[in-house]
């Protein structure tokens, strides 16, 4: 790292990614009516009728950006105003790919219940929280009991904006391969909040043929697990493997690495089944480069990087999946709402242009952000969450 390098200098000269700009001019004659005295009658209104929030401001469009600073990239807990970059990086993307207003917030505890009843307190100011770098096992308890707690949409993006985008991934794969979901053998390194998260949701897509490793071997029920890997370890790992990464490597369709560096080797990767993938999101070193990957024989790599083909990025999740929920004004976001993006996204590639380069859209492909709201929208009217 440089004190002097292009991204230091850069955000030296923004001092801050964006700013609060005016949506009408304040004149001697709107005055009057955007502030005292005719603003008290929009609030009246919202006293007698609290659903005219969302049309009378800009908690229809507002979403929170909020961290603790605990896992912040791969840095790790480097304290909320270290990440404070992220977190408007995170809020400009949300506009320039969703039209949202999101606002960082940064919470300087690491206690849950402290963060809990923080985000609950300011919760009326948005129509949305985008739960962002917390670290597990407590990302999934702040999560669940704000979900309990509010009535508007609570995401936690490094659990499933990952999960959707990597489901997205391997539901073309599948497409490419021809392999069938049924005895498709998938291999997770790393069981954090996003390797989890992967699992469920493909658990909810039918890939039932799953093994999770973390740093001490394959997830199982007889091992010292914490609350939510002992969850996942009952519902995956169907023939009951014991061991490490090599044990469960052996025959696998696909490596899902959300995990560190060089985690795979050239050798293991090897050992898996004819026309194998392997995603290997660890940044910014992944835990296989492509180019070894493909001498062990593996057919389609993809990677956290933009420097090389196949990026999976949740940039092209999170700015669209909040843009449905708000436009429907959704109570959560739920696993219908996220099967649908992961579809969508999937299906944004037309089947003459999948090939093992291209297997899923780029983050700037603006008909897949199109294509996935839509497809989200409709997941939150039919499952029963839209509020229009």
């Amino acid at each position: 790292m440089s004190k002097d390098s292009k991204a230091v200098k850069l955000h030296r000269l923004l001092k801050g990614k964006y700013e609060i700009k005016l949506k009408t001019e304040v004149t001697k004659e709107l005055l009057p009516l955007l502030y005292t005295p005719g603003v008290a009658e929009a609030c009246l209104v919202i006293k007698d009728l609290p659903e005219e929030v969302y049309n009378l401001t800009g908690k229809s469009n507002t979403v929170a950006v909020i961290t603790d600073g605990t896992a912040v990239l791969g840095l790790g807990d480097i304290g909320p105003q270290a990440g404070l970059p992220v977190m408007e990086g995170k809020a400009i993307l949300f506009k320039a790919l969703g039209d949202v207003d999101a606002i960082p917030i940064l919470l300087d505890t690491k206690d849950t219940d402290e963060i809990v009843k923080t985000i609950i307190n300011i919760a009326p100011t948005f129509g949305g929280i985008n739960l962002e770098d917390i670290s597990a096992p407590r990302c999934f308890e702040i999560e669940r009991r704000l979900k309990e707690a509010l009535d508007i949409p609570i995401f936690h993006d490094d659990q499933h904006g990952t999960a959707i985008i990597t489901s997205a991934a391997v539901l073309n794969i599948l497409r490419l391969t021809n392999k069938k979901k049924d005895n498709f053998k998938i291999v997770i390194n790393g069981a954090g909040a996003a390797g989890i998260a992967i699992s469920k949701l493909l658990l909810e897509l039918g890939f039932g043929d799953q093994i999770l490793v973390d740093r001490k071997g394959i997830l199982h029920p007889d091992n010292s697990l914490n609350e939510a890997k002992l969850e996942i370890s009952k519902l995956t790992n169907p023939r009951n493997i014991k061991g490490t990464l090599a044990d469960a490597i052996e025959g696998a369709d696909l490596f899902i690495g959300v995990s560190v560096a060089g985690a795979l080797s050239k050798e293991h990767a090897s050992l898996m089944a004819d026309k194998s993938a392997v995603l290997a999101m660890a940044n910014p070193i992944p835990e296989i480069m492509p180019d070894v990957a493909k001498e062990a024989g593996v057919y389609i790599i993809g990677t956290g990087r933009s420097d090389f083909p196949n990026q999976i990025n949740n940039l092209s999740v999170f700015p669209g999946i909040f843009r449905a929920a708000l436009d429907v004004k959704a109570t959560e976001i739920n696993n219908q709402m996220m099967v649908a993006a992961a579809k969508a996204l999937a299906d944004s590639i037309p089947s003459d242009e999948l090939n093992p380069e291209n297997i899923v859209p780029s983050a700037f492909d603006l008909d897949a952000h199109a294509n996935l709201i839509e497809a989200v929208k409709d997941a939150a009217i039919k499952s029963g969450v839209a509020r229009i």
